[in-house]
């Protein structure tokens, strides 16, 4: 039997990163092409090693170790918990898309003789695969439903400082963040310390505060304007934010009052 390897790694190429752009798409990570088809690259490039004679576990392993760096290059590393659920939904889908795949290429494989149906020797494990493939699939779209409400919330922003100056991040919109500095009336949105790189060139703001278990002063930047889908707003605060956000790959929240005068 013939194997092509160029038409391997080309097919595999495709299926990697219509892989990776899904997972994308679903978590809402906003990465660019070029960290998808540079993932791609590399999951097709070790495909080559796999054609050493190895072990099953050792064939696991190596796998296992190659998603985790594909994972990474795609969607980079913030925490344990981003990247498990990268590498969840990573899997996920890859057992969907191949399972549909797998699928497929059975159908079309079938010949009949009258009413019987054959597929070189179909047994009744096919039927329980499909039955529990039926089972995972209403699963995954009521997942799915859940995950698109969730991450509705989600948005890739541009902070400008000034037109040198800017940031672009991952930010949640939070309907319960209500901060509004009492002096000038303006909404104040929360990034994380480590997105402002020139923190020296702005001159802070103090603005009080007060939570149910804190209150104190949150140093506060004044910004340019804040896009948001082509969309600006310039009557807001840039307040910074020494701990992490609670929500995978987010580094900046908004609000309610911020999405509303977007113009």
């Amino acid at each position: 039997m013939k194997v092509y390897i160029d038409l391997i790694m080309i097919v595999n190429f495709i299926f990697d990163f219509i892989l990776l752009s899904s997972v994308n798409y679903i978590l809402r990570r906003n990465v660019k092409v070029i960290r998808l088809i540079l993932s791609s690259l590399v999951g097709t490039v070790t495909l080559l090693i796999l054609f050493i004679n190895m072990s099953n576990i050792m064939l696991l392993s190596f796998k296992f170790l190659v998603s985790l760096v594909m994972v990474v290059i795609a969607f980079g590393f913030k925490d344990i918990k981003y990247m498990l659920k990268n590498i969840l939904y990573f899997y996920l889908v890859s057992m969907l898309l191949g399972g549909g795949i797998e699928f497929l290429n059975n159908q079309f494989s079938y010949s009949n003789n009258g009413l019987v149906f054959t597929n070189n020797g179909l047994g009744i494990s096919y039927g329980i695969v499909l039955i529990l493939s039926l089972f995972m699939y209403f699963k995954y779209v009521k997942s799915f439903k859940d995950l698109k409400n969730h991450y509705s919330n989600y948005y890739r922003c541009r902070i400008y400082f000034s037109d040198e100056n800017l940031v672009e991040v991952n930010a949640f919109l939070d309907t319960g963040n209500k901060l509004v500095d009492p002096y000038s009336n303006k909404s104040i949105i929360l990034l994380h310390e480590d997105m402002l790189d020139r923190r020296d060139e702005l001159r802070p703001l103090y603005v009080p505060y007060s939570s149910l278990n804190n209150h104190g002063l949150l140093t506060c930047y004044q910004a340019l304007k804040i896009e948001i889908d082509g969309k600006c707003y310039d009557k807001f605060l840039v307040g910074v934010s020494h701990e992490n956000f609670f929500i995978d790959g987010i580094n900046c929240i908004i609000n309610s009052q911020i999405m509303e005068g977007l113009r």
